[in-house]
């Protein structure tokens, strides 16, 4: 489905991704890994051409989107949950949820919310409650169940258990899995056992590249994923 190619990609003179390349296919949980600036979000923003890619490519279902334009990229079927979150702070739950729904009819819209907060109850109870007042938690659920308010074919979750305290970031694990084998995920993620139970294949960064490829399984009994966290 997705495939990054030989990619180098920078923010202006600073190269951040050295001949980067890997795969999701179809009905895929994927998981990247490696410590803080490593690469993992720039190659999640490579893909959305929100940064500059230099060399190699990036083909979506065939297609080759290198350097295309971030919202005809996102019309293809991508979905996007950044770690900043960037939900609308002043709009209420629900009117967040509305603003995901750019191509549907109001009856339509309001189905498909009906449909993406039975993975989310607690976002249900805070319909009316405005963006900025949520939790940390509560912001990430609805930055997830905004992403899957369009038919997207892959999404892209950007690590959606930073700073969140335990039982929350359970709840965020939880909706993750709740989406394997309906949606293919390309996931950034430090949490090694979030990574060991939801992933069919791991990669991991060093320095701006692909340093590993394996299953949970193999990472898990080599050791090899917790080493890609602690590397200094």
């Amino acid at each position: 489905m997705l495939e990054i190619d030989s990619v180098e990609a920078s923010y202006g003179e600073t190269q951040v991704l050295f001949d980067v390349s890997l795969h999701v296919e179809e009905g895929e949980v994927v998981s990247l890994v490696g410590r803080n600036g490593v690469g993992k979000t720039t190659t999640i923003r490579s893909i959305l051409n929100l940064c500059d890619v230099n060399d190699g490519t990036i083909t979506f279902r065939g297609d080759d989107i290198t350097g295309e334009n971030t919202e005809d990229i996102a019309k293809r079927g991508i979905g996007y949950v950044p770690e900043e979150r960037d939900i609308f702070a002043g709009l209420t739950v629900k009117e967040n949820l509305k603003m995901a729904a750019t191509k549907m009819s109001d009856s339509r819209t309001e189905k498909r919310i009906e449909e993406v907060t039975e993975r989310f109850p607690k976002l249900r109870e805070l319909y009316d409650s405005k963006g900025g007042h949520l939790s940390g938690g509560e912001q990430q659920m609805l930055t997830i169940a905004r992403a899957l308010m369009e038919d997207n074919d892959i999404v892209l979750i950007d690590e959606p258990t930073e700073g969140l305290a335990p039982r929350i970031a359970e709840d965020v694990r939880d909706a993750i899995a709740d989406l394997q084998g309906e949606k293919t995920i390309l996931l950034v993620e430090q949490s090694t056992q979030l990574v060991y139970e939801l992933s069919d294949r791991i990669y991991g960064m060093v320095d701006g590249e692909i340093a590993y490829e394996g299953t949970p399984a193999d990472a898990e009994s080599s050791g090899r994923v917790k080493d890609l966290l602690t590397i200094n």
